[in-house]
C-alpha cells in the first residue's frame, strides 16, 4: 500500500502550528510525514525557519506516523553529529524514522562562512559523509580528513537497526549517481515525461527495486485562481533549475530573481487545482509511475482546509482505488 503524507514546511510555519497540523493530519488520515530542514527560508514572505531536529522528536511522540527529513551534511553539520541525532531518534521510534541526505544549498549552507564549492566537490562531500554516516551507525570509532573532519568518534547510542538512509535527488544525473549508495531516494514533483526519465535513471544506477518517495508540490483551494494565487505568492521562488536554486545565498535574492516570474510558469513545478478529481488522477500516476511514499506539500498558507478536505475526498478515493 502506497502511503500519503503531509509534508510540514519549516520554511512557511512555525514549528508549533507545524506540530499542530502534523497531528491533525494524522487523525485525517495521513499515513506519513516528512519536513524540510532550513537555516533560511525561500522567501521573506515564506518567513519562518524552525529547528527540525528539535521539532522531529516532538512531531514522532505526538504521532504513530513514519517521519522523514530532508538535510545536508558536511558543511553547515559536521556528519557525525547527524548520524547521533538520526540514531537518537531511530532508537527512540523504532522503523518510524527516515533521514534523506542531499549536497544542499548556499541558503542554509553558506551560514558557517567556509564557502560554497561546485556541485562534484559537493557530491564528492556528501558520499564522504554517508561512509562516516554509516559506519558511525554500525558502532565503529570514526577519524575522517576530507572535506570535513571526524577525530576519534564513536556512538554509543545506536538503534537495533539503522534509519532507512535515503539520497535527495532532482536531476535525472543525480538520480543515476545517488542509485548507487542510498537504500531509497526522494525527489520533487516533474511532469510525467520527465519523471519517468528521473526513475530510469536511479534504477540504472544500482536503485532498481529501492524506495521510491516523492514530495508533490501542491497547492489546493476552493478556486482556481485562489490556489494559484497561494503558490505564487508562497512558491514561485523555488521553480528555477536545480543548480540556480542551489547557489543563490539569501531569501531576499530569491524573491528578486522571482520578480520575472508569471503565475502560468508554475505549472510544470506545482500541481495547481481546485478539483479534487485531478489531485486524485495526479496522486494515482504517481502510484503507476512506483512512488512507494507520496509527501503531499500543499504550498499555499491554507493548510487546515487542505488537510480536512484531502482526509475526506482524495485519501478515501485513492484508498478504494488501490
Amino acid at each position: 500500500m502506497v502511503r500519503i503524507g503531509y509534508h510540514a514546511s519549516h520554511e512557511q510555519f512555525k514549528p508549533s502550528d507545524l506540530l499542530r497540523w502534523v497531528t491533525f493530519a494524522e487523525q485525517a488520515g495521513f499515513t506519513a510525514a516528512m519536513c524540510s530542514d532550513h537555516f533560511h527560508p525561500w522567501s521573506e514572505r515564506q518567513g519562518q525557519s524552525g529547528f527540525a531536529w528539535s521539532w522531529l522528536g516532538a512531531a514522532l511522540q505526538a504521532t504513530d506516523l513514519p517521519f522523514g527529513v530532508v538535510c545536508a551534511p558536511g558543511q553547515r553539520y559536521n556528519p557525525a553529529i547527524i548520524a547521533q541525532s538520526t540514531a537518537t531518534l531511530a532508537e527512540m521510534f523504532p522503523g518510524r524514522f527516515s533521514v534523506a541526505l542531499g549536497s544542499g544549498q548556499a541558503l542554509n549552507e553558506h551560514i558557517t562562512g567556509t564557502g560554497w564549492i561546485p556541485k562534484a566537490d559537493r557530491n564528492a562531500r556528501l558520499k564522504e559523509a554517508v561512509d562516516v554516516i554509516r559506519a558511525l551507525w554500525a558502532g565503529e570509532t570514526v577519524t575522517h580528513r576530507g572535506w570535513f573532519t571526524v577525530e576519534e568518534a564513536k556512538l554509543y547510542t545506536r538503534p537495533e537497526e539503522p534509519p532507512l538512509l535515503v539520497g535527495a535527488a532532482i536531476t535525472a544525473e543525480t538520480a543515476e549517481w545517488v542509485g548507487g549508495w542510498a537504500d531509497a531516494i526522494i525527489t520533487v514533483y516533474k511532469p510525467v515525461k520527465e519523471q519517468k526519465k528521473f526513475i530510469e535513471s536511479f534504477r540504472r544506477g544500482g536503485g532498481e527495486g529501492k524506495p521510491m518517495f516523492l514530495q508533490a508540490q501542491t497547492s489546493y483551494a476552493p478556486t482556481d485562481k485562489q490556489a494559484r494565487q497561494g503558490a505564487y505568492d508562497q512558491w514561485r521562488t523555488n521553480i528555477f533549475k536545480s543548480a540556480v536554486l542551489s547557489d543563490i545565498r539569501m531569501p531576499a535574492q530569491f524573491d528578486a530573481l522571482a520578480e520575472v516570474v508569471k503565475p502560468d510558469d508554475l505549472n510544470d513545478h506545482i500541481r495547481i487545482s481546485s478539483d479534487i478529481a485531478q489531485h486524485i488522477a495526479w496522486l494515482e500516476e504517481d502510484t503507476k509511475l512506483g512512488f512507494d511514499r507520496i509527501l503531499i506539500h500543499n504550498v499555499n498558507r491554507e493548510q487546515e482546509r487542505f488537510i480536512e478536505t484531502f482526509g475526506e475526498r482524495v485519501l478515501p478515493a485513492l484508498t478504494a482505488h488501490s
